[in-house]
């Protein structure tokens, strides 16, 4: 087949070269077709392969805070131990029994015993007086005895304390003495018997123990009276203490650094007091809230 043309003819290819030609596009265009497009969006991992498998609920978190250490208790691991060993006996038994004591003993019983057993102490508040140089409060002491010794039927009244004595009971020992001559108080100690206390405090009281038995002798050095006396005067301490003691193991989430901040406060503010001076800054008391 001919196509005509102005300055011609122009053979027209073959039939079978068309087809052929036609067959090649479109499997060139089918080969094509079976390759991947190149992709527009890679998504990338947002962590290592190691853990976004493996990711797992996180778990509580508890914070534990440690008691700051102070210069005063360098035995604190010693001393809390007896706290707790203590402070379970007497909630087993030791308190149990001094409120008893307390409830089932009449008042004026109990606040005659009291008396008597402080009276006998007065010898040793006059001697720490003098030790003091403080004579107006010596004499006053000598009063005091000489008073309820008589009129208060062997001290089980305190009649001095009452009009026209108006003479108070102050508290004094040879702790007291060593305090108000700047001697340290020493490491704090929580000792079976004692309960809170320090070096200086624990030494003093000794000695307050010693005087009566040395200077007088019987009934003083017997066991008979000391043992009686010791265990009375200490349920009525107990007794009297038993609201404060509440308080302290109640309100705070530290019972046993309440306690020793209580404790060395008050013995600062009385040396202080007998000193005549301003009582330091206290010794900090954690906070008197409800435990946890």
């Amino acid at each position: 087949m001919a196509v005509a043309l102005s300055g011609g003819t122009v053979p027209a290819a073959p039939q079978d070269g068309v087809i052929e030609a036609a067959m090649d596009v479109a499997a060139s265009a089918n080969a094509n077709d079976s390759v991947d497009p190149v992709p527009t969006h890679i998504d990338l991992p947002t962590a290592p392969p190691s853990v976004v498998s493996t990711a797992q609920e996180p778990e509580d978190i508890i914070v534990t805070a440690k008691r700051r250490a102070i210069a005063a208790d360098p035995l604190e691991n010693f001393n809390e131990t007896s706290f707790e060993i203590i402070q379970s006996v007497d909630k087993a038994f030791v308190g149990p029994v001094a409120l008893a004591y307390r409830d089932k003993l009449p008042s004026p019983i109990r606040s005659g015993v009291r008396n008597f057993l402080s009276n006998i102490g007065e010898p040793i508040r006059f001697v720490n007086f003098v030790l003091q140089l403080k004579p107006g409060k010596a004499v006053e002491t000598v009063g005091r005895f000489a008073i309820n010794t008589t009129l208060g039927v062997g001290g089980v009244m305190d009649v001095a304390k009452k009009k026209p004595f108006h003479m108070p009971l102050r508290v004094n020992g040879f702790a007291y003495t060593m305090g108000y001559y700047g001697i340290k108080s020493g490491p704090y100690l929580y000792l079976p018997f004692i309960g809170p206390t320090t070096l200086r405090d624990v030494t003093g009281r000794i000695m307050d123990l010693m005087l009566l038995p040395i200077a007088v002798g019987k009934p003083f050095n017997n066991l008979y009276y000391t043992v009686p006396a010791g265990i009375l005067s200490s349920l009525d301490d107990r007794a009297e203490f038993d609201d404060e003691l509440t308080r302290l193991r109640t309100q705070s989430g530290d019972p046993y650094a309440a306690l020793r901040a209580y404790y060395l406060n008050k013995r600062q503010a009385e040396i202080d007091a007998l000193r005549g001076k301003k009582s330091p800054p206290p010794v900090p008391v954690p906070s008197l809230t409800p435990a946890p």
